[in-house]
C-alpha cells in the first residue's frame, strides 16, 4: 500500500512548469532513481531534457508497452483514492512486462489534467505510482503534461483526467515469452486467485455512493503485477498473457495467437474470497498470469511467492469455423460446452472503471 512520503500537500492546482518541477522532485528522491538496474541496464538521463537516454545491455531485447488510464472508464474519482489510481496506472504496464517474462526498468508518464484539479489529487496519484515503481526498481524517466479539454461550452470541471503510461523492460534476446507458443498437450495454469476486482466493481455499481475500503479489496484498488513469477516462468512457460480483460477473453487471445483450442475445468479455477465463477471467468483486472507449459515439465505449486493452479489443457490445433470460440469448459457431471469470451472489450462493453 502507498505510504505518506512526508511532502506538503496544497489543495490548489499547479501551473504546468511547477507541476513538471514537482514530478521531477518527487521522482528524483526515490530509491529506484539511484540504483543500478541489472547488468548494463538503466537510465543514462531521465527527467529534465528533451529525451531520456536509456541503456540496454548486449544480448538483451527491449520490451515496450503502453496503457491508458481514463477517468470514468478505468477509475472514478468518487470511488478510487488518487493513490490507487496512480498505483493501478503503473500496475497495468508492469503486468504486461511480467507476462513477457521481462524485467521493467523505466516508465514514462503523460498526464492530461483538468485546469481546476487540486494539487492534493495529483500528489496522491504520483505517490501511489512512485511507491509501486520503487518496489520494482523502476525509474520514472520522463513524460508530458497538458490540460485536458472540456466539452464545448462546459466548465473546466467537466474535463477528465487522462493518464498514459509507457513501461520499458528487457529480456535476453529470444527469451521473452509470447502468446503464440502454446501447443496441443500443453497444460494451462494461472497464478493467484481470480474475481476480486470484479466483485469490488459489482458492489460499487450496486451502491454508487458506497465507499469501499481499499484494505478490504486490495485486489481491485492495489493489484500486484506478478513480475517475480513472470521472470521465474521464462524458460518454462510456452505461452503467457496477463489477466487484464478476464480469463475467458485473455485465454481466447492466447489461443488465437497460438492457433489452438483449450479446455478448462470450471471446478479448478481458483476463486478469490466471496467471488463467483462468472466473476472469475469474465471480470478482468486481476493482473494474474495465465500460462501454458509442457505436460512433461513439473510446474511448482508456487512461483515467485504466488500460488499456481492447473486449470486445463490445450487439446488441439484450431480447425473450427470462424466465429466459434476456441475455448471449451467442463463442469462436474456435465459435457464440455463452448465458452464464449465475455471479458472486457473497448467500444463494446458499456461500463468499467
Amino acid at each position: 500500500m502507498p505510504h505518506d512520503a512526508g511532502f506538503t500537500i496544497e489543495n490548489v492546482p499547479l501551473p504546468e512548469k511547477d507541476l513538471i518541477r514537482r514530478i521531477r522532485q518527487l521522482s528524483s528522491t526515490r530509491r529506484s532513481g539511484h540504483i543500478p538496474l541489472g547488468i548494463g541496464l538503466g537510465i543514462g538521463l531521465g527527467i529534465g531534457d528533451d529525451a531520456a537516454i536509456l541503456r540496454v545491455p548486449k544480448g538483451h531485447e527491449l520490451l515496450v508497452t503502453t496503457d491508458f488510464s481514463l477517468e470514468n472508464i478505468h477509475f472514478r474519482r468518487d470511488w478510487h483514492p488518487p493513490e490507487s489510481v496512480g498505483h493501478r496506472c503503473l500496475a497495468r504496464g508492469l503486468s504486461d512486462v511480467a507476462a513477457m517474462g521481462g524485467q521493467p526498468f523505466a516508465a514514462f508518464l503523460s498526464l492530461a489534467l483538468p485546469a481546476d484539479l487540486p494539487q492534493r489529487w495529483v500528489e496522491g496519484f504520483l505517490r501511489g505510482l512512485l511507491d509501486l515503481a520503487d518496489r520494482h526498481g523502476v525509474t520514472l524517466a520522463g513524460g508530458d503534461t497538458a490540460q485536458s479539454p472540456s466539452q464545448s461550452r462546459r466548465p473546466a470541471s467537466e474535463a477528465k483526467i487522462l493518464a498514459d503510461i509507457v513501461v520499458l523492460g528487457s529480456a535476453p534476446s529470444g527469451k521473452a515469452v509470447r502468446r503464440s507458443g502454446a501447443s496441443p498437450g500443453d497444460r494451462i495454469y494461472v497464478t493467484g486467485a481470480l474475481g476480486a476486482s470484479a466483485l469490488a466493481l459489482e458492489r460499487l455499481y450496486a451502491a454508487p455512493k458506497l465507499k469501499l475500503s481499499p484494505k478490504r479489496f486490495p485486489g481491485h484498488f492495489y493489484p500486484q503485477p506478478r513480475l517475480a513469477a513472470g521472470l521465474a516462468l521464462r524458460g518454462l512457460a510456452t505461452a503467457m498473457i496477463d489477466l487484464s480483460d478476464g480469463l475467458s477473453t485473455d485465454l481466447d487471445h492466447l489461443c488465437e495467437a497460438s492457433g489452438v483450442i483449450a479446455e478448462i475445468a470450471a471446478e479448478s479455477i481458483p476463486l478469490a474470497h466471496d467471488t463467483t465463477l462468472e466473476q472469475a471467468l469474465h471480470g478482468g483486472e486481476d493482473y494474474e498470469l495465465l500460462f501454458t507449459a509442457p505436460a512433461t515439465r513439473k510446474v511448482p505449486r508456487s512461483i515467485g511467492g504466488v500460488p499456481v493452479t492447473f486449470i486445463g489443457q490445450i487439446i488441439a490445433k484450431q480447425g473450427m469455423k470462424r466465429g466459434k470460440s476456441c475455448i471449451q469448459i467442463s463442469e462436474l457431471g456435465q459435457p464440455s460446452r463452448e465458452l464464449v469470451p465475455r471479458g472486457w472489450e473497448h467500444f463494446t462493453n458499456p461500463r468499467r472503471p
